[in-house]
């Protein structure tokens, strides 16, 4: 008689990891280097036209939206956070982009933690030393979303970052067109500030090991080559590789506004996307840490100029001779007649997101009265009303089964001055974030009925009016706070 069958041992599952921002330069190289043993579910915000396998699933994913990152985070273990985008998001957007980021890094954090996410990896950028207490706005939005991502209770492991050398990277191939344009390079003394770049081979490896490593979560590891340049001598070392002869000169000026031109000029690339990081090239920018994570990963880091080389026999010498990357044309994808509009409020001491809602449904029709006359109800369903017209020009009514005391969320339900259309969900939302000192107050998916170009003379600028009028009313009740409380003391 033959031998009873061995019970079969079924294969471990393999890690199911999301990728935020797989459709970055960053993202491509980190799905093709963990699908051999992991299931990838990589986001991008129209997945449209990709083609998932076995290995890779590909999910559309506004991040703008709490209810998509949700249901793009569903079965996952883990994730990496590498979005960072400077780019406008609709035809109309108001607001600046660190808050825009802060806004999708918090919806992220959310869905991590309702879906049950053991580990948060994100990828952000270097920091100056501590008293250079002066950040510029791109990297305080770097650090704004570190903070952000670990705010809702799911481990977060940080590598910061300074420039990342590798083919299709947008950073370092404006720097390959500048060398490979100008012979000639005139800039800033900021252009002696220090910088440590990194390879892209050698971010891939360490985040991957930062994810297998979940236990080093909490803290932020600095990461870079061994080799500490002004910005000028990265150009020249650059330059040298692509076997040209580049020689900056550097003047005693801090202004960058003339920097900001020619850079946009001799690259093509979108000043909104050039500008912040023109203005982080004002502080040294190194390893702090004496690159820890490296040395836990056994990783020998690779100089700048094999790195630039690697980059270079990659294809990165292609894209110095030929058009910019599509980057900003792909930015712009969103329906055209949509507008997002975010600004930054202070928090009163101790309050938080629903007592902010409720006052700006108490303030409103104080403030609107000489104009426009506003009625909200016991639930909240605030309605706008001009002269005897009796259809509203706009209806809000209050969601509370998505609100929280940190979000308080407002579904746009009609009006006059607006079009609901078919999977769209115009809504607007106060939320509080980072530590509850700032609230976030957002319009997104709102599709105006005015011709666009009556809407932008009139509705989107008295939306902005009526915001900076809320916000006059919160730093009045905060300092009236701050005074009573010290007062007391």
């Amino acid at each position: 008689m033959n031998a009873p069958a061995e019970p079969s041992t079924p294969p471990p599952a393999r890690p199911r990891i999301v990728i935020a921002g797989a459709t970055g330069y960053v993202g491509r190289a980190l799905v093709a280097a963990l699908v051999p043993d992991h299931d990838v579910i990589a986001l991008t915000r129209d997945a449209r036209g990709r083609t998932s396998t076995e290995t890779t699933t590909w999910r559309s994913c506004d991040l703008f939206s709490l209810r998509d990152a949700e249901a793009a985070l569903a079965g996952a273990d883990a994730a990496f956070y590498l979005v960072h985008s400077m780019m406008p998001s609709a035809r109309l957007t108001q607001g600046r982009f660190d808050d825009m980021d802060l806004i999708c890094a918090d919806n992220f954090a959310r869905a991590a933690k309702s879906n049950g996410l053991r580990h948060i990896v994100y990828l952000g950028g270097l920091l100056p030393p501590p008293e250079d207490s002066e950040l510029s706005r791109h990297l305080e939005s770097r650090h704004e979303v570190e903070v952000t991502l670990g705010s809702h209770g799911v481990p977060v492991t940080s590598l910061r970052a300074g420039l990342v050398v590798g083919a299709g990277g947008s950073s370092f191939e404006m720097m390959a067109r500048l060398v490979g344009r100008l012979p000639i390079m005139v800039g800033p003394r900021w252009m002696r500030s220090k910088s440590q770049a990194v390879a892209l081979s050698d971010v891939i490896t360490l985040l991957r090991f930062a994810l297998a490593h979940p236990e080093l979560a909490g803290k932020a590891y600095d990461i870079g080559c061994p080799d500490v340049l002004s910005y000028a001598d990265t150009l020249r070392v650059a330059g040298s590789v692509l076997g040209r002869h580049t020689r900056v000169l550097t003047l005693p000026v801090r202004t960058a506004k003339l920097s900001l031109l020619w850079v946009t000029v001799i690259t093509g690339t979108p000043s909104s996307l050039v500008r912040p990081l023109v203005e982080s090239l004002q502080h040294d920018l190194v390893a702090r840490d004496g690159m820890v994570l490296a040395k836990l990963a056994g990783l020998e880091p690779m100089p700048l100029r094999e790195a630039i080389a690697r980059a270079v026999a990659e294809g990165t010498d292609r894209a110095v001779k030929k058009r910019p990357p599509q980057r900003a044309k792909e930015a712009r994808a969103e329906p055209p007649s949509h507008v997002r509009s975010v600004q930054r409020l202070p928090l009163p001491p101790g309050r938080d997101a629903t007592w902010v809602a409720k006052e700006y449904m108490r303030w409103l029709p104080q403030f609107m009265a000489p104009i426009l006359r506003v009625d909200v109800d016991e639930e909240q369903v605030c309605r706008f009303y001009i002269g005897w017209v009796k259809t509203p020009l706009l209806v809000l009514a209050f969601a509370p089964e998505r609100s929280t005391e940190t979000r308080q969320l407002f579904r746009v339900r009609g009006g006059l001055l607006t079009r609901v259309l078919p999977g769209t969900r115009p809504r607007l939302e106060f939320r509080a974030v980072l530590d509850g000192k700032w609230i976030l107050a957002a319009i997104h998916d709102f599709v105006p009925s005015l011709p666009w170009y009556v809407y932008t003379a009139t509705q989107a600028i008295a939306h902005l009016w009526v915001m900076n009028g809320f916000r006059r009313h919160l730093e009045s009740l905060a300092r009236r706070a701050i005074d009573v409380r010290e007062h007391a003391t």
